[in-house]
């Protein structure tokens, strides 16, 4: 689909009711983290955002996701879109194009806002990441932040697509295998809130 034409859709269907937890669900960890609830947000949780961003990339439209550096204390070498916690007084959108600008190097003057995906509470961080989609209509010149972001992955929604049925892992966690969904995108595996969040998009569009 063109990207003008993927933009008109997008508007209209973040506008409409959202696929939400069902649709996020195919991707989530089981058995679930003890304490965490689908579709609970903790009200001393942390409110976090990030950005997806679709752009034209060289197979049509793209999304980028990061790979984290191995040196975080949080999430390291796992894939993710590109957001982190908001700062007093931000709107989540003003939170998801700021990360975005310093993780990945995005001008937030040449993306527009088209609405919000269903968020999705992390437990093990304790922020409720809120998804915000964005479009800009030429490829942006990324930068990848030194010590944060290791890889920036561009995926093309056709390769997301195509990729979207489920595969599944195994990681041990505390004593108890946890049986895990995943996207296999560009040889990395992403799983838990990001293949979440896109579990979710993949539905939308």
């Amino acid at each position: 689909m063109p990207l003008k034409d993927l933009e008109r859709t997008l508007r209209v269907k973040l506008a409409e009711t959202l696929p939400g937890v069902e649709a996020q669900m195919r991707f989530a960890p089981a058995p679930v983290r003890t304490g965490w609830r689908a579709g609970h947000f903790p009200e001393d949780a942390r409110v976090a955002a990030a950005l997806m961003l679709v752009y034209p990339g060289a197979d049509g439209p793209a999304i980028p996701l990061t790979v984290r550096a191995s040196g975080l204390a949080r999430h390291a070498g796992q894939i993710s879109l590109p957001g982190g916690a908001a700062d007093p007084g931000e709107t989540l959108a003003e939170t998801a194009l700021r990360e975005a600008q310093e993780e990945i190097g995005i001008d937030p003057s040449r993306v527009q806002i088209l609405g919000e995906l269903t968020p999705v509470h992390v437990l093990v961080s304790g922020f409720t990441l809120h998804p915000v989609v964005g479009v800009t209509h030429e490829r942006p010149a990324f930068e990848p932040a030194a010590g944060e972001v290791a890889e920036i992955l561009e995926v093309s929604l056709d390769y997301l697509r195509d990729a979207s049925s489920i595969r599944r892992g195994t990681r041990v966690r505390e004593g108890v295998a946890v049986e895990y969904p995943y996207f296999d995108l560009l040889g990395h595996q992403v799983w838990g809130a990001t293949a979440m969040v896109l579990g979710e998009f993949i539905c939308l569009i």
